[in-house]
């Protein structure tokens, strides 16, 4: 798919289509969480509507109902002292949506609001890379179920800007860009893996070194007021993701539950066995790559690095596969296992909030259900790293849009 020849007119249209399509899943989410908006769920209707959504609950819990700034202001003692649990850029939208929408329902739509236009902007950006396959993010069941459960929008958009900007030479915004997207979810760090052995491909050493310093700059500026005004407070993010259980839906819950592997590890025993094992798989991928295609365009590397991590990471939260859409967009065209991925994730979606309501008494899915899913998407996810091995993709050819693109992105040589 390329943009080279295009009418104007004709890229416009396409565009507006893929525009429009964002707007109609956004919207249909949006519908979706619509009955659980206002916080009232004594009825169970969280499970029973499959309209759960962390943002509503987290108006309460981060306490966000007056004037409390994150971190600067301390959580109320009254209700156990806990809160600010999310990275800044994450806190400070969702403190941006608490002076907007006042109430759980007023929050939820203001947070609704502007997930809408963050989802909007990647959509934009995605088709400025890959044109019309930005149906793929656009239509994708997983920003319909997830895109209003937590605030990975946020974070997908940085991140796509600063993929975008890479595509685009500009190393030092693209760098600053993934700092930000850090600065809401660290996830973005990652791509800096990606696109440094890029430019180390290239031989564009000051390119590498702009993308690590602006990065560090971006996430500094971000960060470092907090740290010196409120240390302890900043420092609960890390904390609790420090001491935090395998979750639910992660492979280490699913070994210990079903083989009774691992049971005994401790949360920072999986933390680092899953860093080695992260650092292991990610490195045996690259290396089978390479043997096959010494040429390979290492910027791809993105989407294999993310699909490990969320394999082997002790947390995989409903709304991460969110972080993967633009990678089928930009690295990973295979349709066929783009929609067996999504089914996955719509059944998971819908056999963990339904096993919910079985453990809250209301019925649904049984936790064998729930876990065939998850196994099913696990499956999934390790043949897309088999065939982005085996097998060369339709990666992305960049459009002619905006500011010219780097020619070595074009080419079978890029990064």
């Amino acid at each position: 798919m390329t943009g080279r020849g295009r009418r104007p007119a004709a890229g416009g249209i396409a565009l507006l289509i893929v525009l429009a399509a964002t707007a109609t899943t956004l919207a249909a989410g949006a519908l979706v969480k619509a009955p659980c908006a206002t916080g009232n769920w004594a009825d169970g209707r969280q499970y029973r509507r499959l309209c759960y959504s962390d943002i509503v609950p987290l108006y309460g819990t981060e306490h966000l109902q007056g004037g409390r700034l994150p971190y600067l202001n301390p959580c109320p003692t009254a209700t156990g002292g806990r809160c600010d649990e999310y990275p800044v850029l994450t806190m400070y939208l969702m403190r941006l949506a608490a002076w907007i929408g006042h109430g759980y329902g007023g929050f939820f739509w203001a947070n609704a609001f502007l997930l809408s236009l963050l989802g909007l902007a990647t959509a934009w950006m995605l088709f400025q890379t890959a044109g019309e396959r930005a149906l793929y993010f656009a239509i994708a069941p997983t920003l319909l179920v997830y895109g209003f459960v937590n605030w990975d929008l946020l974070a997908v958009a940085l991140a796509t800007a600063g993929t975008l900007f890479y595509f685009r030479d500009r190393d030092e915004l693209s760098g600053a860009l993934l700092g930000l997207g850090a600065a809401a979810k660290l996830y973005p760090a990652l791509l800096l893996i990606p696109f440094l052995l890029g430019r180390v491909r290239q031989r564009r050493t000051a390119g590498a070194v702009s993308l690590v310093v602006w990065s560090a700059i971006a996430y500094a500026v971000v960060n470092a007021p907090f740290v010196l005004a409120a240390r302890p407070e900043w420092l609960t993010f890390f904390r609790y993701n420090t001491q935090r259980a395998a979750d639910f839906d992660s492979i280490w819950y699913l070994s210990c539950n079903r083989l009774h592997l691992g049971c005994s590890l401790s949360p920072r025993v999986i933390d680092a066995l899953s860093i080695l094992i992260l650092a292991a798989v990610s490195a045996a991928l690259w290396w089978a790559r390479r043997v096959r295609q010494p040429d390979f365009p290492r910027w791809t590397f993105g989407f294999p690095l993310l699909v490990t991590f969320l394999l082997v990471n002790k947390v995989y939260s409903p709304q991460y596969g969110l972080w993967l859409l633009p990678w089928f967009v930009l690295a990973f065209a295979n349709l066929p296992l783009f929609v067996a991925f999504e089914a996955a994730d719509l059944a998971v979606f819908v056999t963990r909030f339904s096993w919910f309501g079985r453990l809250s008494g209301l019925g649904g899915a049984t936790l064998g259900a729930f876990q065939i899913a998850l196994a099913i998407r696990g499956v999934l996810l390790v043949a897309c790293l088999m065939v982005w091995v085996l097998h060369d993709q339709e990666e992305v050819v960049i459009a002619d849009r905006g500011p010219a693109p780097a020619p070595a992105v074009l080419g079978p040589d890029a990064a």
